[in-house]
Formats: structure tokens, C-alpha cells, sequence
């Protein structure tokens, strides 16, 4: 009967009403992968990432009946991006840096050849290397625009900053990151 009242969230005295909670999975719950997502690169550290997204799920559950907006993997990952923010202000303060291991991350596909595993692998580290060189704040921008899809609007709402900024996070961001991914140039000539 209980469940038929609605399902309990942080506070004693909170329930989500049973349209609210069907409205939550209807609408939030679709975009707990781009949320998973955002926490590992922004924090590099799976289970770290995968508390902040807990976190983040019960923060919105308990919050949802003050969701007006149409965008709600937006308002999601900006609560994602909230919390990984203060973890990693609390991080930083504890000294704590863990490294993230995209192949932990990566789905299988069916049965490549040696090949094709190589140079995915290679492809992929460099990668993370690459993103791994910026700051946050283009890392940011660089996932939500490349990885989850999000347009310059969606993620001004995510990052709670102008378009223009949006824009230069990612002109910036992508410059940075493609001159990581350049090999480096030795100053030999034979």
C-alpha cells in the first residue's frame, strides 16, 4: 500500500507522489547513461562517479515537484555537474586523485579482430589522455557537446553560463585537446 502512496526520498517527511514518480522515470530516469557519463570524466574515478550520480538521483527525486522545465536532461545533468563540482573542491582539498580507466567504461563490440581492438584501444587512450590534459571547465563542455549531444543551449543551462561562454569553452577546449592529441614534434632532423 505504501508503494501505491508514493515512494519515500531523503527526509522522513518527503514522499513522491505516484503520478510524480511515474513522471520522474518517464522523464529523468532515460538519461541516468549521460549522466554516469559526465560524473566519470568529471571526476575520473568510477565509484566516485557512481555515488555523485546516486547522489544526484536522489537530489532531484527530492526536488522534482519543483521541476517546471521542458528540459530535463539539462536540469539533471546540471545537478550532476553540481555535485562533481563539490566533490572535486572536497577532493582537491583531501589531495585525492584517482585516475579513470575508460576501458573499465567501453561496451564490448561483437568480436573484433586483434586489429581493430588495437587501434580502438589506442584511439580511446589517447583520447582520455587528451581530455585529461584540459581543465575542467572544457572537459565539461567537450562531453556534453561531443559525447552526450547536448546543444550550446542545454549546456549554457548544465554550466549556468552565457552562450558565448559555451561557445568559447568549446572553440578553446577543442584547440587545446586536438594540440594534445598531436604527437609531439622532436627537435632532431634525422
Amino acid at each position: 500500500m505504501a508503494q501505491e502512496e508514493g515512494a519515500r526520498t531523503a527526509g522522513p517527511e518527503r514522499r513522491l507522489s505516484a503520478r510524480d514518480l511515474n513522471r520522474f522515470n518517464e522523464r529523468v530516469l532515460p538519461y541516468l547513461d549521460a549522466a554516469n557519463n559526465l560524473a566519470r570524466y568529471l571526476l575520473r574515478d568510477t565509484h566516485e562517479a557512481e555515488d555523485a550520480v546516486q547522489d544526484s538521483f536522489l537530489r532531484a527525486i527530492r526536488h522534482f515537484d519543483g521541476f517546471r522545465g521542458v528540459d530535463a536532461r539539462a536540469w539533471l545533468l546540471a545537478i550532476v555537474r553540481n555535485i562533481c563540482f563539490t566533490r572535486l573542491r572536497d577532493r582537491h582539498g583531501r589531495g585525492k586523485n584517482v585516475e579513470f580507466d575508460e576501458e573499465l567504461h567501453t561496451a564490448e563490440d561483437a568480436a573484433p579482430g586483434p586489429e581493430v581492438e588495437l587501434a580502438r584501444r589506442a584511439a580511446t587512450e589517447s583520447l582520455r589522455e587528451g581530455l585529461d590534459t584540459l581543465a575542467v571547465e572544457f572537459r565539461e563542455a567537450l562531453v556534453l557537446r561531443e559525447l552526450e549531444g547536448l546543444s550550446y543551449k542545454e549546456i549554457a543551462q548544465v554550466c549556468d553560463v552565457p552562450i558565448g561562454t559555451v561557445m568559447s569553452r568549446l572553440a578553446r577546449g577543442r584547440k587545446l585537446l586536438l594540440r594534445a592529441l598531436q604527437p609531439p614534434v622532436s627537435g632532431e632532423d634525422g
